[in-house]
């Protein structure tokens, strides 16, 4: 049973960060939910919501260690495709939700 809390936490995390988090890329706003991503950055966050231990760098960090292929030939870290006011939001929303645990 609590895998299954566990997994709908996670899915609503993912969707709130889908519809608010967004890459920008040649001046466009890419959401995560449109780029696949949301899930990825749900389900590597959710362990520090859980224990209560949500710091930016960490946050940071996991961003730094998700690859995103560009044009099937070079990858770069998430972190370097989100602008600074979308990670400060990302940053809002994470704090929200632990707020809500």
């Amino acid at each position: 049973m609590a895998k299954t809390n566990t997994s709908e936490a996670i899915e609503a995390l993912a969707a709130e960060i889908g519809e608010n988090v967004y890459m920008d890329i040649a001046k466009w706003h890419l959401f995560l939910r449109e780029a696949h991503l949301h899930t990825v950055v749900a389900d590597r966050v959710y362990p520090m919501l859980a224990d209560n231990s949500l710091e930016e760098s960490k946050v940071v960090k996991i961003l730094e260690d998700i690859p995103v292929k560009l044009g099937g030939r070079r990858d770069i870290p998430l972190a370097d495709m989100i602008p600074t006011a979308s990670q400060v939001n990302l940053m809002d929303i994470l704090e929200e939700y632990q707020r809500k645990m």
